[in-house]
């Protein structure tokens, strides 16, 4: 049986002032994404014909969301309930809604699934997703009907108004829900403000009145009910949502050494038999391939890496490594770099926008930018490409197979051709021939017997 159409309304349009951030909460990144896209991809995979997002007119949550995602204007009116009214133009009566809560990112497509199956089977003009796994502190208490459905949801926001035995009801609500639209938009016309607000589950007791059925099922992930309000509890949903997206890799044949110590983000390709190491972060738009070892302490924020690599103490960004290279350790690779097949980065050396060439070695205390290095070339320790004149960046092209000399320094734009060698401690600023040897440096003079005349001098001579 194919699943169930459904539109998906996400309310985002809180404030949040709890997370003491000039950020609305819901564009606060949980492993790379804003939670509220947690939540918006978590409908979209559990099958959402459309999904709209109710925010705050001029709020930087519009701007953040996916195009594929309705921009819905909550200018009036406090509450979920004043919220959903808000949407009332955009829903359709021909599909189910679900209302989601952009603040609960832990939401998966699963438990969105599960709420739609309910909601269906049930015939139910609102289906409401409960949990009796949680601390029900200051949540939505669910009284049920002797025939299983909802009787109405007591709110204990203000929990000095609440009998004591409602508060010692374990189940809650946790604000995701499932409605027949008509029902739904008849119902909210006649729910009052409470306190300044207008709640959506004030609709449960006026539906019941009219003979309509109100179903309940139980979250089969209670992490589904944790919603973010502090920044302490974004670091619990990052924990979280870390550690899911760990064991998918693992699942999936990635092996890690010390998962508690390492960073994934959503949007992370590791392909099988990679090992990542101790203390790694690998960031959104990052892709490993086979075989590799990365790690212990590297960073990789959007890099594409091949098979076989092995990356230790290192930081790749923007970049991209071939088959077999190696990159470290303490090597930095900036944006545009490219390293060929079988090279190799060593010790202390920054590539910005370089083509390392296959076979190549820069081994050790290097910087090139905007260069390229040819096949199998060889280029020493402590090498520079003088690429900035004071206006504009210039290329280094350095041939294959050239050998340099320690402390060789490229002054660009300069070419030096294939299989030639610079000497030691030369500045070369002009072209170099291939098969040549350049040597640009002062001519060492010896002066005889300086030392012993130097200190035979007084102080004043000095």
């Amino acid at each position: 049986m194919s699943p169930t159409a459904f539109d998906c309304l996400v309310l985002a349009a809180g404030r949040g002032t709890r997370m003491r951030s000039q950020l609305p909460k819901v564009l606060h990144p949980i492993c790379g994404r804003p939670m509220v896209e947690w939540v918006i991809a978590a409908a979209q995979e559990a099958g959402a014909a459309r999904v709209g997002c109710v925010v705050r007119p001029g709020s930087p949550v519009a701007e953040a969301l996916p195009g594929d995602v309705a921009v819905l204007e909550q200018a009036v009116g406090e509450g979920t309930g004043a919220a959903v009214l808000a949407a009332a133009d955009w829903l359709s009566a021909k599909r189910p809604l679900v209302v989601l809560s952009g603040d609960h990112p832990l939401v998966t497509a699963a438990v969105v699934q599960t709420l739609v199956e309910a909601h269906t089977h049930a015939r139910a003009a609102a289906t409401i997703l409960t949990s009796d796994g949680i601390d029900p502190a200051g949540y939505g208490r669910v009284l049920r009907a002797p025939d299983g459905t909802v009787e109405r949801i007591v709110e204990t926001k203000h929990s000095e108004d609440v009998p004591h035995e409602v508060l010692a009801i374990r189940e809650v609500n946790i604000g995701l829900y499932a409605f027949a639209v008509d029902a739904l938009l008849e119902a909210l016309a006649q729910v009052p403000e409470e306190r300044g607000e207008r709640y959506l589950t004030a609709v449960f007791p006026l539906l019941r009145a009219r003979g309509a059925t109100v179903a309940a099922v139980r979250t089969p992930d209670d992490a589904a009910a944790f919603g973010v309000n502090t920044r302490v509890d974004l670091m619990r949903a990052e924990a979280t949502a870390r550690r899911r997206l760990i064991e998918q890799h693992a699942l999936a044949g990635v092996s890690f050494e010390c998962p508690e110590a390492t960073v994934v983000e959503v949007d992370v390709e590791i392909a099988p038999d990679t090992v990542i190491g101790v203390g790694c972060t690998l960031r959104r738009g990052t892709r490993i391939g086979s075989r590799c070892l990365v790690g212990p302490c590297a960073t990789l924020e959007r890099a594409v890496v091949g098979d076989d690599v092995r990356i230790e103490h290192a930081r790749l960004v923007d970049c991209r490594v071939e088959n077999g290279a190696t990159i470290g350790p303490f090597a930095y690779l900036r944006p545009g770099t490219v390293v060929r097949r079988g090279a190799k980065i060593g010790t202390f050396v920054e590539l910005k926008n370089a083509d390392v060439g296959a076979g190549a070695k820069v081994p050790h205390l290097s910087y090139l930018g905007d260069a390229e290095v040819g096949a199998e070339a060889n280029v020493a320790a402590g090498n520079i490409t003088a690429n900035y004149d004071g206006r504009r960046k210039h290329r280094t092209v350095i041939g294959p197979r050239v050998r340099t000399g320690v402390d060789t320094a490229f002054v660009a734009p300069v070419t030096i051709g294939e299989g030639a060698y610079t000497g030691a401690g030369s500045v070369i600023t002009k072209d170099v021939p291939p098969g040549a040897l350049a040597i640009a440096r002062a001519r060492q003079r010896n002066v005889e017997g300086w030392v012993e005349r130097f200190q035979g001098k007084d102080e004043s001579e000095r």
